[in-house]
């Protein structure tokens, strides 16, 4: 159903306009002053706005302006008794739909918003459509493993249902995020990623849901969240297993309830967006042990989507290995005929411990190390050439300071990994936050620190 915000000081007028607008199917709000129709604007979703010229404070035209700085997509139509050419050319130059003038006729009123609201799909369709050109989900493979999850979130996506992402770091978790929502009815508006793991515990709550100024040493000025910024859209919310509880809480109330606060603040604000979430963790075991709330993982689990690791794919390396090799090559501007049989048989039976991430970082090395017109062998990893699974032996003195020695096996897997921390954290079985953590304390560590056995 169409929504329409209706904006007009005089309340008989916003009444009639209710009346008229309603019959149509369509479903209205009231604002008496541009200031509330701003607040409802940021706080909700609407297709239109009809709105008064001339209002004591926020005129039509400063109102119109600010709508569009905040939701661009949405039409807005002027109406005034006091209509002039030089009133209509600004409005329009300000991206005002159309102009209408009083006493307004219903049939002209009802043919405006329709014609406004068709304008609206189109574009929101236009910008469907070039994301999916520009930036849509690359999802390569025809594996049974992979055919039957895309035909799962085919189904899936055009419903508002949270979804859970499982499965290992690599898997392109992030990937069928975008795809959930690049198929769903939101897919015009935004998608924000959250990555939970790599934002400090002291501040996520405020990045999820924003804060006001003085709510904490260092808040100047009030901000707005994730939430705040994905209304009408997607929050994916990786790694989600690294929350809180203190923040758990408060998405808890989000699912529960669609409302929240920003820190420091009292208006409660409306949640309007689909929550998908994903983690390589046993979340399961993270409920018995009392790491995660039992009742937050059965609203995110609503639907729980598990995304194949790649050995049990096999039938996609090819695939992915081709179609990585072509991007690569065009960034490096390296022209190449493909990969070599002896390369293509090494790829194919690495058994591949990082994934789809893993592949497409042995791929981009391999581009730009190779010197031929085909991909070959010696260009691979050493790793995958051997076809160990990407061990390696790492050595250390009897008596090396424990603390040394977590170092070094982290500083080495995460150079393995080429600075992916989540693949790093899957390899070493612990957290991404825990490597975040450590990096930290290394990097306020003097030098008499780093070396001091005790």
């Amino acid at each position: 159903m169409a929504r329409i915000l209706v904006v007009d000081d005089e309340r008989a007028n916003r009444v009639t306009l209710e009346r008229i607008l309603t019959r149509e199917g369509w479903e209205v709000v009231h604002a008496e002053d541009g200031r509330v129709a701003l607040e409802r604007v940021r706080a909700d979703v609407f297709d239109v706005v009809l709105t008064d010229l001339k209002m004591p404070g926020m005129s039509g035209l400063e109102l119109l302006r600010a709508i569009k700085s905040v939701a661009p997509t949405v039409e807005v139509a002027m109406m005034t008794a006091y209509g002039t050419v030089e009133n209509a050319v600004e409005a329009m130059k300000e991206g005002a739909y159309d102009f209408i003038s009083k006493p307004l006729k219903r049939h002209e009123l009802v043919r405006t918003i329709r014609k406004a609201l068709a304008n609206r799909s189109l574009i929101l369709e236009n910008q469907r459509l070039r994301q999916q050109l520009e930036g849509g989900a690359d999802i390569i493979g025809s594996s049974p493993a992979m055919k039957a999850l895309l035909e799962e979130l085919e189904q899936v996506a055009p419903t508002d249902a949270s979804v859970l992402l499982v499965g290992e770091s690599g898997t392109g978790k992030g990937l069928f995020a975008r795809a959930l929502h690049d198929r769903s009815a939101r897919h015009a508006r935004r998608l924000v990623t959250v990555n939970c793991a790599a934002i400090p515990e002291s501040l996520l709550e405020s990045e999820l849901f924003g804060h006001e100024a003085e709510a904490f040493t260092g808040a100047t000025r009030r901000r707005e969240g994730r939430f705040d910024i994905a209304r009408g859209g997607t929050v994916f919310l990786d790694e989600v297993t690294e929350m809180s509880p203190a923040v758990q809480v408060k998405l808890l109330r989000v699912l529960q309830e669609g409302e929240y606060e920003r820190v420091g603040g009292m208006q409660t604000l409306n949640a309007d967006v689909r929550v998908v979430s994903a983690t390589n963790r046993d979340i399961l075991k993270e409920v018995s042990r009392g790491g995660f709330r039992e009742d937050l993982y059965y609203r995110l689990n609503v639907i729980q989507i598990r995304v194949p690791p790649l050995r049990e794919r096999p039938e996609d390396i090819p695939l992915l290995a081709v179609h990585f090799l072509g991007r690569f090559a065009e960034k490096n501007r390296k022209p190449l005929d493909g990969l070599t049989p002896d390369a293509l048989d090494a790829l194919g039976t690495y058994r591949w411990p990082g994934n789809v991430r893993e592949l497409e970082n042995a791929i981009e090395r391999a581009v730009v190390l190779c010197r031929g017109d085909r991909v070959g062998l010696d260009d691979l990893p050493p790793a995958v050439r051997k076809g160990r699974g990407g061990k390696q032996l790492l050595s250390f003195s009897v008596g090396t300071p424990l603390k040394d020695v977590e170092r070094r096996m982290i500083q080495e897997t995460l150079r393995h990994c080429e600075g992916d921390k989540n693949l790093a954290a899957n390899l070493l079985g612990i957290t991404a936050r825990t490597i975040y953590r450590r990096e930290a304390e290394w990097s306020v560590e003097t030098p008499e620190d780093a070396h001091d056995p005790g």
